[in-house]
């Protein structure tokens, strides 16, 4: 009987792509900078013209649709400005609300992975990934119950550098099989000079309850707590 089922995962190497914010301030500057001066001088050119040799009218229209053209920029870098601070002020309310009860509470009945090695037995499975930071020559998987007793263990055949599941049936090496509770995934992980190969672990489960009663949601995945704002994935 097959007591647990071992999932490759693709390794991949997830590059992260870092946007700058840029803000419309520096523009908004330049723009008044440019008006003030545009006016201060075309000010200044009423001022010292020849009464009986004016300016060429169509040089002073010219002139007029330029300081309108400056005018229109800066209406437009003060909206920009406005709608920058909206944007920003309701990314920091949706962000808040995660950790709040009333956006927490759409986790509930949701899968979540968040870092970690305990989850619950769900629905006759128990799953985790693991990462190995390289090649490793022999990876062990112990599951152990809420007591700290061993419920099975096995030799993983996925010991290739990056990321891998593990989806264990509730069968234990023994025979016996388990129909809930929580269970730990540990990994020893070695290469081939018999070195331990850092290993990080993360485990998924369906959220059964939302508690927000302190302020703060917490959620619980089959019995096991988990602050909201610790989940790495929802689907």
């Amino acid at each position: 009987m097959e007591k647990a089922m071992l999932v490759d995962s693709v390794s991949a190497t997830t590059s992260t792509t870092s946007t700058k914010s840029t803000s419309s301030s520096s523009s908004a500057t330049s723009a008044t900078d440019s008006y003030q001066t545009f006016l201060t001088l075309l000010m200044k050119q009423l001022e010292v013209q020849d009464p009986t040799n004016p300016v060429d009218t169509t040089t002073f229209t010219t002139q007029l649709v330029q300081l309108s053209g400056l005018e229109q920029q800066m209406s437009i870098n003060d909206k920009l400005d406005e709608l920058n601070s909206t944007v920003s002020d309701l990314s920091s309310t949706l962000s808040s609300s995660l950790g709040s009860g009333s956006g927490a509470v759409n986790y509930y009945g949701k899968t979540v992975e968040a870092e970690g090695s305990t989850t619950p037995l769900q629905d006759g499975e128990a799953s985790w990934e693991y990462d190995l930071d390289s090649a490793a020559s022999s990876v062990k998987l112990t599951i152990t119950d809420s007591s700290g007793n061993t419920v099975y263990s096995d030799v993983s055949s996925s010991t290739a550098a990056g990321t891998h599941e593990v989806t264990w049936d509730g069968v234990g090496t023994n025979g016996k099989s388990y129909s809930s509770g929580t269970y730990t995934l540990s990994i020893t992980a070695l290469d081939a000079n018999g070195k331990a190969i850092d290993t990080a672990t993360r485990f998924k489960g369906t959220v059964t309850a939302v508690d927000s009663s302190s302020g703060t949601a917490v959620l619980s995945v089959g019995g096991v707590s988990l602050s909201a704002d610790k989940v790495l994935t929802v689907s």
